[in-house]
């Protein structure tokens, strides 16, 4: 069985939680991504963040209001009130990472195997877990997408 460090994306793409939602999205949209751990000064992981949990807070606090939690802009709504869409859009570039994250997060060390990457994706229900080194410092990040390529090569 492959270890976990043969199948991830490294080095592994993350951000701060003092960056705005603003360029978290700008970022995901950059490297064609959606979701990216979130550190501390020491490469620790302290959150992750993905378009789910952006798309959540901009619903739940009204910030883009014609939106659905689909994420879809609907069809039906009046979308003469450009303002308002703006200063949506605006408070995504004031409101820091930190807010939106989740913090509870499932790391995986990058010495196990494959197939405990893709159990604990299975019995979360995530798409990526943050791969660590011994001293908990972030190396990697495994997807879905590594996962099936890794059964692919089986």
């Amino acid at each position: 069985m492959q270890k976990v460090k043969d199948i991830m994306s490294s080095p592994a793409v993350s951000i701060t939680g003092s960056l705005t939602i603003k360029e978290a999205l700008d970022l995901l949209a950059d490297r064609n991504i959606s979701g990216v751990p979130v550190v501390d000064s020491e490469d620790k992981v302290i959150g992750i963040i993905s378009d789910t949990d952006i798309i959540k807070y901009a619903h739940q606090n009204s910030v883009v209001t014609h939106t659905s939690l689909s994420g879809w802009v609907s069809p039906y709504v009046d979308v003469s009130d450009l303002a308002s869409v703006k200063k949506g859009f605006d408070r995504l570039g004031t409101t820091q990472v930190e807010k939106v994250m989740t913090k509870k997060v499932f790391t995986i060390n990058q010495d196990a195997d494959a197939g405990e990457a893709a159990k604990l994706m299975n019995r979360r229900n995530i798409n990526r877990v943050p791969v660590v080194d011994n001293a908990g410092k972030l190396v990697g990040v495994v997807t879905r997408a590594d996962i099936v390529k890794c059964m692919a090569d089986l």
